[in-house]
């Protein structure tokens, strides 16, 4: 028996590896996210039985025992089964709890890694996590612990110069924004980035002293990943240099006319 856990990517359902559809394209049944895209389950064949197990903050379809009873049912029903996961398994997507109790009755596991969000997501949108003279590093936190409370490691990241991504923590943004506040950290540029990858991705960029606003007037809901840091202000730099450009460019144009 065995149990195949692939990750998903952060949306774009181009972003799945070649190694996690070809797994699909042989599952038998397949256990699926809500943040893993649809259309990733046409790979399957067509007698694949497909069961969501999605959660999201405040939207629970399956509670994780559930989700560890399922797998270990239709491992032993099938002989095998695919667990389909957003981002990567790995990054706190709770895939070793689901290895584990895999473990614990006797099923095997294979990981297929898939394209994290916390980088990705931030990527796409033109957000560097590092870039030489601006960070060094950068910290992924997760804004929903066990307890539902702020990670103390976002205690601790703050105070670096480190950018820091919080991944589920839009529901926390204006505790996020008060801890910020605390340290004298008003000017940190902040951004947040709704459905990144997909078509309906959305971005809203400001700094710790008025994101809580602006988040409110753009109407930005979960998904959402938050990136804190100077990078998160060098879209908006990178725009502005090209707008020069064009305008230098025009200037030149009209003098040579």
């Amino acid at each position: 028996m065995k149990l195949t856990l692939i990750g998903a990517g952060p949306g774009d359902p181009d972003l799945i590896t070649l190694k996690g559809i070809k797994a699909l394209q042989k599952a038998r049944v397949v256990l699926y996210d809500s943040l893993a895209h649809p259309s990733l389950l046409d790979y399957c064949p067509a007698d694949c039985e497909k069961i969501l197990v999605g959660k999201r903050f405040g939207k629970t379809s399956c509670g994780q025992d559930e989700i560890n009873d399922l797998i270990v049912e239709k491992a032993y029903q099938y002989g095998e089964v695919v667990r389909l996961k957003g981002g990567d398994s790995f990054i706190f997507g709770r895939g070793y709890e689901e290895i584990l109790f895999a473990a614990e009755h006797g099923i095997e596991s294979e990981v297929i890694p898939g394209i994290s969000s916390s980088y990705a997501v931030p990527a796409l949108a033109g957000i560097p996590l590092t870039s030489r003279g601006v960070s060094e590093s950068f910290w992924v936190i997760t804004g929903t612990t066990k307890e539902h409370s702020l990670s103390k490691d976002l205690y601790l990241a703050a105070q670096s110069t480190a950018t820091v991504v919080i991944l589920m923590g839009l529901h926390k943004l204006e505790e996020i924004v008060a801890m910020y506040s605390g340290l004298n950290k008003l000017d940190e540029p902040i951004s947040i980035i709704q459905n990144g990858s997909l078509e309906e991705q959305k971005l809203v960029t400001g700094k710790i002293s008025n994101i809580v606003p602006l988040s409110k007037v753009s109407e930005m809901a979960s998904p959402a990943i938050i990136v804190i840091g100077k990078v998160a202000a060098l879209p908006d730099l990178t725009h502005r240099k090209i707008l020069e450009m064009m305008q230098r460019e025009k200037t030149t144009s009209g003098l040579a006319d």
